[in-house]
């Protein structure tokens, strides 16, 4: 493509290889009127054939044929041209390309109109691209090799690329466009200014880029991967054909003053601009590299004072280029260029800790993790709207680009630095290699809890990661056995006996975390329950309470739930989509094959949830779409915990001659950006929850909340004061009978929680009969709806047999 091709130079590395050589090119040509007829006869069934297997529509037949003809022009002007008569069997291939390229523009206006042709697309586009790695072979083997047929390889690239582009486009978005219109933008820029009508040297790295983009649409059109992959695909496509192009207007920007035949030298003013530029650029590098190797993962330990350290690992590496240098170049490059690689990747999955630390307070596992990217921006979608998810996508993409493409260009350029006077390096080398033998041996600390200045940091990282990956490809065995033991999967004699009758709730409370009842900014919240306690007290009610200690930190709350239901550690998504497919029992499973009706209330929920509605044994799964609510969404949350308590109420609580009731329901009001936030109505004037809409007009958005973040943990804690409150109102009004089992899911993520604390969360036992909660005396629980801080601790995996049992006893116990 463009820079990628020009009329004197070519694309194909075979094809300039034969020009260059000026081997004879044999006369084995067909004209190129008759090439042009055979490729539009060829269009013509193309077309003829695609109307019939897929429909095409008047408007795609008329593009198709359009694309071809201008095709034909623009191939017959440049033979003209270039004064060829005909074309060898090479360019017969090429010409052969086009037409499956016109039969995807035809295509694509279908797709465009809504039509499911992308299995069809794809059909024509693989060979379409498989195919322009043979027409260079060919011409090499055929000796037909010329530069009218590399430019018109390149034009095919070009165009292909272009509708490609606009394929992906109406799927994912029309940015997309970009990677088609830079050939045609550069060209553009060649009429428009003269300096860029150079002849550009060849790269063979164009053809990569061209190959390169081609996959990552095709890649990016299939319907199997999730958006967020798919857009990510293409932003990396959209990167490379940055720097390639980028490289290219550089390049000629440089030579700008010359005559386009001329081989003098650079005017001395611009080889000193270029110094300060060359210069610039290594210092920048050194910044790059420098920091991949030594930036924290913990974002609270990214300070000024961990960069003043000595990495071992820059003096190793520069050690070895040395030496490889004084043998072979060649050696050194490859060596360098490994390195710089891997470094790079350090660099993305150092970037990727920092973001889990942000969030989860833990590392990113690359076997585990990758998935939570897709529900990180997810939740930046539902909280902050489609451009700040768009945004955060794009800015994803530059980091990675930044890190795969710029790390080990950095470390390239320093490489270059360093052999260019070897001598002076290797003293360089051989003062640093000593001075940061000292400083290992003092164990010289900038500042308390940091690393030594004699840095082992960037080899200790990778080790760790190598080790992280292999335990997680081993833990799936281990998983495995842990689900097979599951000690209720038969029923039993009397099992649940002590709760016959009765509903029995689960409320997850979204960020009620043991964070929530500590510390004095939380004293509001302690005064809650505390109030709450006594209320429930007064109509009857008493609670028990201790902590759980939740599988995840700051998010991932389907973890904790998976945790406390199926009596599994559930701490990653690798384990939760395995144990989501399995048949452990759940406790909502065990309810509903002891007489209960289940059912499960996801108000943030937007889509079908077959796979959690089998695998839980719920009946119904209530979500934002038949929970009834007609109001707007709070953030995150998709609508108000008080409506979604009360449809919940309306739904299923109002039959007298119902069976009783299991749910299992997650309450969302309480996640974060924690902005905007609902606050409670007359419960009269709920209806459909229209009457929220002036509520929400009038709250606090969740760009003004984090515009001055000493604000959010204020803005946490009146969002679970009001998800607390109005599940006490909820028991109040509705709980007769009832036993109530209310829990957080995670602590609040490290804005409230920081760094390094525990994973406790709050449990409660809330009945109004006695019976009920004379069963758990033996936990040792702590009365009231407020654990105090040396209330019990239990693993959230080991409350489901716990639970179980003491409820099934004495009749059913195991």
């Amino acid at each position: 493509m463009s820079a990628d091709v020009t009329a004197q130079e070519s694309v194909d590395a075979g094809r300039v290889a034969e020009v260059r050589t000026g081997r004879r090119v044999p006369r084995r040509r067909m004209p190129v009127a008759l090439t042009i007829t055979l490729g539009l006869v060829s269009l013509t069934v193309l077309l003829a054939a695609l109307s019939r297997l897929v429909g095409l529509a008047p408007v795609a037949l008329v593009i198709g044929s359009v694309c071809g003809v201008a095709l034909s022009v623009g191939l017959a002007r440049a033979a003209s041209r270039a004064g060829s008569s005909g074309l060898g069997p090479a360019d017969g291939v090429t010409v052969g390309r086009a037409v499956l390229a016109c039969g995807v523009a035809a295509l694509t206006a279908e797709l465009i109109a809504g039509h499911p042709v992308t299995p069809a697309i794809l059909v024509l586009a693989i060979p379409a691209l498989g195919l322009d790695a043979v027409d260079g072979w060919l011409a090499r083997r055929t000796g037909t090799a010329t530069t009218l047929g590399a430019r018109l390889d390149g034009e095919v690239d070009a165009f292909l690329i272009l509708v490609l582009s606009v394929a992906v486009g109406s799927v994912l978005g029309w940015w997309v466009v970009v990677a088609g219109l830079a050939r045609y933008v550069f060209a553009l820029a060649g009429i428009l200014l003269p300096w860029m009508r150079r002849p550009l040297p060849y790269r063979y790295w164009r053809k990569i880029v061209t190959a390169a983009v081609g996959v990552g649409l095709v890649i990016a059109l299939i319907d199997l991967l999730p958006p967020w992959t798919r857009s990510a695909v293409v932003l990396a496509a959209l990167a490379l054909l940055a720097e390639s192009f980028g490289r290219d207007v550089v390049w000629l920007w440089r030579r700008r003053a010359e005559e386009v035949d001329s081989a003098a030298q650079t005017p001395r003013r611009t080889t000193a601009f270029a110094r300060v530029v060359g210069t610039g650029l290594a210092v920048l590098a050194a910044v790059v590299v420098w920091f991949a190797l030594l930036a924290p993962t913990r974002p609270d330990r990214i300070t000024p004072l961990a960069f003043a350290r000595l990495p071992v690992e820059a003096l190793v590496v520069a050690g070895l280029v040395l030496v490889l240098a004084s043998r072979s170049a060649r050696s050194a490059r490859l060596f360098s260029g490994v390195a710089g690689a891997l470094l790079g990747l350090i660099a993305v999955l150092k970037v990727l800790d920092i973001g889990a630390f942000a969030v989860l307070d833990r590392p990113f596992t690359v076997v585990t993790d990758l998935a939570l990217l897709g529900s990180g921006l997810d939740f930046v979608r539902e909280s902050a709207g489609p451009w700040a998810a768009r945004g955060a996508l794009l800015g994803a993409g530059l980091v990675a680009v930044v890190a795969l493409v710029g790390v080990p260009l950095a470390a390239a350029r320093l490489v270059r630095v360093l052999t260019r006077r070897p001598r002076a390096g290797a003293g360089v080398v051989l003062a640093l290699a000593v001075a940061w033998v000292v400083l290992a041996a003092t164990g010289i600390r900038l500042e308390p809890g940091g690393g030594s200045v004699a840095s082992v940091d960037g080899g200790r990282f990778a080790v760790d990661k190598v080790t992280a990956t292999v335990d997680a490809i081993r833990d799936q065995r281990r998983f495995e056995r842990a689900i097979a033991d599951d000690a209720f999967r038969q029923p039993a004699s009397g099992e649940l006996s002590a709760l016959q009758g009765k509903d029995v709730v689960v409320v997850f409370v979204e960020s009620y975390g043991r964070a929530a009842l500590e510390g004095p900014d939380m004293a509001p919240v302690r005064a809650l329950l505390d109030a709450g306690t006594e209320e429930l007290a007064a109509d009857g009610y008493r609670a028990r309470s201790a902590y759980l200690t939740s599988p995840t930190f700051g998010g991932s709350s389907w973890l904790a739930h998976a945790s406390l239901m199926s009596g599994l550690w559930v701490d990653d998504q690798q384990r939760y989509e395995r144990v989501l497919s399995s048949s452990r029992s759940t406790i909502t499973s065990i309810f509903a094959r002891n007489g209960w009706r289940t059912v499960a209330v996801l108000p943030s929920n937007r889509e079908p949830w077959p796979e959690g509605q089998r695998f839980y044994d719920v009946d119904t799964v209530y979500d934002r779409t038949n929970l009834g609510y007609a109001g707007p969404s709070f953030g995150f949350s998709g609508m108000p915990d008080q409506f979604a308590l009360t449809s919940f109420m309306r739904q299923e609580l109002t039959d007298p001659t119902r069976p009783p009731v299991m749910a299992h329901v997650a309450l969302t009001s309480s996640h974060g950006p924690w902005a905007p936030l609902p606050t409670a109505v007359d419960p009269s004037d709920l209806g459909d929850g229209s009457v929220f809409e002036s509520i929400r007009a009038e709250a606090t958005s969740a760009a003004d909340l984090w515009s001055d973040r000493d604000q959010v943990p204020d803005a946490y804690r009146s969002a679970l004061q009001y998800s607390l409150r109005t599940v006490l109102d909820f028991i109040r009004d509705e709980g007769d009978g009832m036993v109530v089992l209310l829990v957080g899911d995670h602590q609040p993520g490290t804005i409230v929680s920081g760094f390094g604390g525990n994973r406790d969360v709050p449990v409660t036992v809330i009945a109004d009969d006695p019976a009920v909660l004379e069963r758990i005396d033996g936990w040792s629980w702590e009365a009231g709806l407020r654990p105090s801080g040396d209330a019990p601790v239990l693993s959230m995996d080991e409350f489901r047999d716990r639970f179980l049992t003491t409820y099934s006893e004495p009749e059913g116990g195991r």
